[in-house]
Parts: structure tokens; C-alpha cells; sequence
């Protein structure tokens, strides 16, 4: 056993099974502790795959991630080799595993990673847009006035944006951005990305939003065009925010240093404006 032990990241494929790469089966076979989001899932893909592995399988999901981390920290500690995997795509981008690393860091254990797919680069790719800048936002809140709070902040925004978004929300995070961003900002929605049914729905937001009101099924990636030079939010929308915010409970002072500090608009402009 080796006297020091080994964290390695897996990317899990995001579509067919088949995709796994022979380096992910000779990780998993090497592997001494699987740390699996979901234990089932992870035992129907070896099944899928015909691969094997003789690791101790522990699950590690949001719901226990503070309370496991330790425990592997230690068996690493002890010089094991863990892998960690997600359901699918690289852990810890918006999924379990940010901390693990971060402790294993700091207990001055080797991290190392299994190349493995990328939703956000795969959507980043096939959507269209300008790829020589981009940035990564995960989920927006679930909460409508939070959703456009951070939408508002995202308004002057000139790199591309990649989100990735729930499927009985995707309409009302589209119709919050065409909202705040703007109708005929260009978007793409990408869906169930390398597998059977993928499909690519590009154009504005608002013709996207209208697309998905009938409703999205499966994993869902949004990607959405940066603002073009110069632009910053409409005065009448950044007002409509403030009054949004201020709806929802946030006191009128802090709404429009916030959307003023986002959108370029006057603090005072927005506060007195807000109120009519």
C-alpha cells in the first residue's frame, strides 16, 4: 500500500456509457474507495460498461458531503487511493466533490484527475456563440427575485455565459433573462448533450422562452451571448428591477446600489425613479 494516498477526479460520461474512456475503467479498477454520488448509479454503470472494480464503494452527495469529506480525508491519510465520481460529468463543477478537494489540499495530499466530459464545454462548443471568452455561472437561484437579482448583475457581462439549469425551470430562468439581458440577446439551449435525444435550440431568448413554456425534458445546459461593447442595461428595465427587488422585501436603499453598481446607472436616479 502506498505510504501516501491519491484523490482522482473521474469525469463520468454525460451520455452513452460507451463514451467512458479506458483511462475512467483503469482509474476505477486501480481505485481502493469509490466515493459515488449515487451508489446505485454507479454500480448499473459498471454493469453497463462490463468493467470492474474491486473498490469499497461509499456514496458522497450533497446531503452528506460535510460529514464524509473527514472520513475520506483520513482513509487517504492511510495512504488509500479514492476516486471520486458524479452521476455524470467532472465532480465538483457544480456537483459533490469541492470540498473534498479543498480538505485533501490542505492535508497536503496528491489530487489528480481522469480527463473526462464537460457539459459546459461540450454546450460552449455547439451553441454558436463566441468561444474565445466565456464564464461558467452554474445554477442561478431558484427563487424568482434572486434569479433576476443575479441576472441584473450579469447585464454587462461581455464574455459568454454557460448555466446550467433545472428542466421544469428552464422558462422562467429564460424569460427572467430576456427580461433583464434583453429579448433578442442570442442563447442556446442545450439538452441531454451526447446522448440519443440531444438537441441544440438557438436564437433569442425570448423566442427561447416561449420554445421551453411548453416544457424541457432532461439534463439542460444554457449558454447566452455576452453584452456587446458598450451596452449596459435600459434605465426603464434596471427601474423595473429595483421595484422587483423592493417587492420582494429588499429595503429601496440597498435595490438600487445593487442595480446601480450592475447596470452603470445613477444610485440616486434609480432610488427616486423606483418610487413613481
Amino acid at each position: 500500500m502506498e505510504t501516501q494516498g491519491l484523490l482522482v477526479l473521474a469525469g463520468m460520461p454525460i451520455g452513452d456509457v460507451e463514451d467512458a474512456s479506458p483511462a475512467l475503467l483503469r482509474a476505477l479498477a486501480a481505485a481502493d474507495v469509490v466515493a459515488a454520488e449515487d451508489t446505485r448509479r454507479f454500480q448499473a454503470f459498471l454493469g453497463r460498461a462490463g468493467a470492474t472494480s474491486q473498490a469499497r464503494v461509499m456514496s458522497y452527495f450533497e446531503g452528506n458531503e460535510a460529514a464524509r469529506t473527514p472520513e475520506l480525508v483520513e482513509l487517504l491519510r492511510d495512504g488509500l487511493r479514492v476516486v471520486l465520481v458524479t452521476d455524470a460529468g467532472m465532480p465538483s463543477v457544480s456537483d459533490p466533490g469541492y470540498r473534498l478537494v479543498a480538505a485533501a489540499i490542505a492535508a497536503g495530499i496528491r489530487v489528480t484527475a481522469v480527463p473526462g466530459p464537460s457539459a459546459v464545454l461540450t454546450a460552449l462548443a455547439l451553441s454558436g456563440l463566441a468561444t474565445d471568452r466565456f464564464c461558467f455561472e452554474g445554477f442561478l437561484p431558484r427563487k424568482a427575485g434572486a434569479r433576476r437579482a443575479a441576472l441584473t448583475e450579469l447585464a454587462g457581462e461581455r464574455r459568454t455565459m454557460v448555466f446550467f439549469e433545472a428542466p421544469h425551470r428552464v422558462a422562467d430562468m429564460l424569460a427572467d433573462a430576456a427580461a433583464v439581458l434583453g429579448a433578442d440577446r442570442g442563447a442556446a439551449v442545450c439538452r441531454e448533450l451526447t446522448k440519443t435525444y440531444e438537441e441544440v435550440r438557438r436564437g433569442g431568448l425570448a423566442d427561447l422562452a416561449a420554445w421551453a413554456a411548453d416544457g424541457v425534458l432532461g439534463e439542460v445546459t444554457v449558454v447566452v451571448a455576452g453584452a456587446p461593447s458598450g451596452e449596459r442595461l435600459p434605465l426603464s428595465e434596471a427601474l423595473d428591477e429595483v421595484r422587483r427587488r423592493v417587492a420582494d422585501g429588499e429595503k429601496r436603499s440597498s435595490a438600487a446600489a445593487s442595480v446601480a453598481a450592475a447596470s452603470g446607472h445613477d444610485r440616486r436616479e434609480l432610488y427616486d425613479g423606483s418610487r413613481s
